[in-house]
């Protein structure tokens, strides 16, 4: 029989092992498609992506100087690499999905409802971390590792090495930018509360830092440029568990609640029913006076029955 249960999962049948593994076949085969069609259509342009790339480091460079290569197929491979790591990027959103197709028949409706927009959000914020990267970090450690550089030293940039360390700093800043995702599941799994987590924010300030000094290069900057935003990101997903879940909770209560009887628990944890009013003492006690009457008379009734029966067998043996 059909439930409403959201916890229910939709299901179209239990399919063999075999049939999931086709199933994920086809997917992975989508995603390596996807990614190969964006690769092909934005190849032509490697060069032209690697000069906007580079724009941050070469705006800071003193002049006469350039970046260089400094192995022999670096000036192929190089835009090559990086036209393969954006063509990844780009089709995220497609990778996403394919997975999400994949799970979702086995999961739970409110699960379905909240995994999909949780999705959503944490694909725009990777690639707000990336932007986020390139328009206001870039240009302070550019600007701080150029000035810095001792006299009679030119500071010319392998192309190769600075692709590398872009790409390392795109992936810290969108791993990093994940971090309201993580904790709006956190609270939403039960795992913890906002109370406890607000509870824990110098640990977290503490550890926001130790993954800046992880994640990025040795410098200052670059560390505090990760570790700030992390920690406003912390406080912006406790401010959204804690305006999400309640109304959530809420919903899926009103159902449960309308299909329940009226009770109240006891101190002893046993549920009681709601005292009644003067009118239903009194019908009960016409209903209990009325039961009572009627098994007298059926009682006289039987007496006299018995009673006809004994006079009878009295008069044959007579």
């Amino acid at each position: 029989m059909a439930t409403n249960d959201p916890r229910e999962p939709e299901l179209g049948g239990d399919m063999p092992f075999l049939q999931h593994l086709v199933e994920l076949r086809d997917r992975l085969l989508r995603v390596v498609l996807t990614v190969t069609v964006v690769f092909l259509a934005i190849f032509p342009f490697a060069n032209d992506l690697y000069s906007i790339l580079a724009e941050p480091l070469l705006r800071h460079l003193p002049e006469g100087t350039s970046m260089i290569a400094t192995e022999v197929a670096s000036p192929f491979l190089t835009p090559f690499k990086l036209t393969l790591v954006l063509a990844i990027f780009i089709a995220v959103p497609m990778l996403l999905y394919q997975a999400w197709a994949f799970v979702a028949p086995g999961l739970y409706q409110d699960e379905r409802r909240m995994v999909l927009p949780l999705m959503v959000v944490s694909t725009a914020l990777f690639y707000l971390g990336i932007v986020f990267a390139y328009y206001l970090v870039f240009p302070l450690v550019f600007g701080f590792f150029t000035s810095v550089a001792p006299d009679g030293v030119a500071v010319m940039t392998d192309i190769s090495k600075y692709l590398d360390f872009v790409l390392k700093l795109f992936f810290a800043f969108g791993l990093a930018f994940q971090v309201p995702i993580a904790t709006f599941v956190l609270i939403w799994t039960g795992m913890t509360t906002p109370a406890a987590l607000a509870h824990k924010r110098p640990y977290v300030i503490v550890g926001a830092f130790t993954i800046g000094m992880l994640l990025t290069p040795p410098d200052v900057v670059s560390q505090v440029l990760l570790a700030l935003p992390m920690w406003v990101l912390f406080e912006l997903g406790i401010i959204f568990a804690r305006t999400m879940l309640p109304r959530r909770a809420q919903a899926e209560a009103e159902p449960a609640a309308a299909a329940e009887p009226a009770s109240t628990p006891t101190a002893s944890g046993e549920a009681h029913e709601e005292p009644a009013d003067d009118d239903d003492l009194e019908a009960e006690l016409d209903r209990a006076e009325a039961e009572e009457a009627g098994l007298d008379q059926s009682a006289a009734a039987d007496s006299q029955r018995a009673e006809s029966r004994g006079q009878g067998a009295e008069t044959e043996e007579r």
